[in-house]
């Protein structure tokens, strides 16, 4: 049965999930971490997409990220995707699919539910026990986001 097509619209906001192939670990240790947040800054150098939030949790990934051409989400997570998973891999000395198939996304509206999304995605590291306190998490745009820490990956959120 063959996927279905993506519904892509300008003007909006994509809420991006990401999960390890099997729900296996894809972050092991921080440098892992760190790397992810390198390649994804390289590629909104590319792309000039808006990031919003992130959250980077060690089988899965959350992004908000609002794009120019709605063509350029697939070629963003492609790249990161593909260029993440030969870095891991090379690594480990592993060989294989790192993510469980295609990322999904779903549109967010620039209203309210935009702000209910980033903090679901940033408050991800407490319910899943990761950490007590959202500043406490590494991995997360929440203290960028929150405390107006200088970021070169993150955007700030549009007024509406």
């Amino acid at each position: 049965m063959p996927r279905g097509q993506r519904l892509l619209i300008p003007n909006v906001c994509y809420h991006i999930i990401q999960r390890g192939n099997q729900k296996q670990n894809i972050f092991l240790e921080d440098a892992d971490f760190r790397k992810y947040l390198q390649i994804l800054l390289h590629y909104k150098r590319k792309y000039s997409f808006k990031l919003y939030a992130y959250c980077l949790m060690p089988n899965h990934i959350h992004l908000i990220v609002e794009v120019k051409k709605v063509n350029d989400l697939a070629k963003i997570m492609q790249g990161v995707s593909l260029t993440y998973t030969l870095w891991f891999n090379k690594k480990y000395e592993k060989v294989g699919h790192l993510w469980q198939g295609r990322f999904k996304n779903m549109i967010i509206q620039k209203d309210r539910y935009l702000i209910d999304c980033l903090n679901y995605i940033e408050y991800n590291p407490l319910r899943a026990h990761l950490t007590s306190s959202p500043v406490d998490y590494m991995w997360s745009s929440w203290k960028y986001r929150t405390l107006n820490i200088k970021s070169n990956l993150l955007d700030r959120v549009p007024n509406f």
